[in-house]
């Protein structure tokens, strides 16, 4: 029985945020992460970030994963873990875990789970072809394992992901063909459609993918667009047609919310934070005592905010558990007002409303 004060699910920039700050505190921390790798998304994210200094803003993902590790290296009291699926939880305040091969069973005093999210995908004629890929995956290849994933592309989805990982797919001497948008404005910030666009990359708003085709042995070789009609319905004579090796999908992620399910956390449905998330007041303390979220489980935002979250579930978490900080009152609020910075203008009224949707007190 491994006993432990916080347990934190997930190695990503929420996890990792979580574990600095309940460390700093002084609590007994264990994180633990299913990949071989450390940082989550950070790991293969080569532009810089945005927002303010506390957020690493003009670092690119990657540098901020190893400087977050780098901190985490210097704490005696937190054990980073990689290679380890968190199995269930149980009523009696157990947890399980598969880590480095062994059944390992966890018993710790409060818990911030991090988990993230997963990629949607979309049904269309051939999908299932070779050569089609999710945003992700194309990340994963280029940027962690230096393969370039295809010759011609275009991507389906222009939103942050879709637009940056467009300009990814440039530098690695990809060819995009275009952006395609099923909505009639473009989800991304405008700075990554700009760029795209002054490299000659069309994007289609209100278009999205018919069908696509391709031999089995060879992998998709193309696609064919249409556009569509104020109900999302495709329009019969609009369709077009490209040559491609591959095709990129980056339409929108879903918090990965099982063990929240599992331990009774209360749910809510959340179309604009990517699909079921739980109930939370503003600390990140979901409806089970001692139980914290951070990051995109909690509804899908940017990394920035993921880090901030996790700052706060830290924060909280360590106070729940007897461990005092100076000025632990101002550093939530400090945070509280960052995500709040994060959260403004017209791109994130998604997320405000979502944020009402799930933001309880539990007092």
């Amino acid at each position: 029985m491994i006993n432990i004060d916080l347990l934190v699910v997930g190695a990503g920039p929420a996890g990792l945020s979580a574990a600095i700050k309940a460390g700093n505190a002084g609590a007994s921390v264990l994180v633990l992460e299913r990949s071989h790798q450390l940082g989550g998304q950070l790991v293969k994210q080569t532009h810089m970030f945005f927002g303010s200094e506390k957020q690493y803003a003009t670092h690119r993902g990657f540098e901020i994963s190893d400087i977050l590790l780098a901190e985490l290296d210097k704490m005696e009291n937190v054990t980073i873990q990689p290679h380890a699926t968190v199995l269930a939880a149980y009523d009696d305040g157990i947890w399980t875990a598969e880590i480095e091969g062994q059944y390992q069973k966890i018993k710790p005093s409060a818990v911030v789970v991090a988990t993230g999210a997963s990629e949607k995908s979309l049904l269309f004629p051939g999908n299932d072809l070779p050569g089609i890929y999710g945003a992700g995956a194309v990340q994963t290849l280029m940027n962690q394992y230096g393969v370039k994933p295809a010759n011609r592309v275009v991507m389906l989805g222009a939103g942050n992901i879709g637009l940056i990982v467009s300009y990814q797919l440039m530098q690695a001497g990809v060819e995009v063909i275009a952006v395609v948008e099923g909505s009639p404005t473009i989800g991304g910030y405008l700075v990554h459609a700009s760029k795209l666009r002054r490299m000659g990359v069309p994007i289609f708003t209100s278009h999205t993918i018919k069908n696509a085709k391709g031999a089995n042995t060879n992998g998709l070789e193309s696609v064919t667009l249409w556009k569509l009609d104020e109900n999302w319905q495709g329009i019969s004579g609009s369709e077009f047609t490209y040559h491609v090796d591959a095709l990129c999908i980056a339409v929108g992620l879903s918090p990965l919310s099982e063990l929240l399910w599992q331990i009774g956390c209360k749910m809510t449905f959340s179309a604009p934070m990517g699909g079921y998330i739980p109930y939370r007041d503003k600390y990140m303390r979901t409806s089970q005592k001692g139980i914290y979220i951070a990051g995109d489980v909690g509804g899908v935002e940017e990394a920035s905010s993921a880090m901030v979250s996790g700052q706060l579930a830290g924060i909280s978490a360590a106070e729940y558990l007897g461990f005092e900080m100076p000025n632990m009152a101002a550093m939530k609020q400090d945070c509280l007002n960052q995500l709040a910075s994060l959260r403004q203008g017209p791109k994130g009224a998604h997320i405000r409303a979502g944020i009402r949707q799930a933001e309880v007190s539990f007092e």
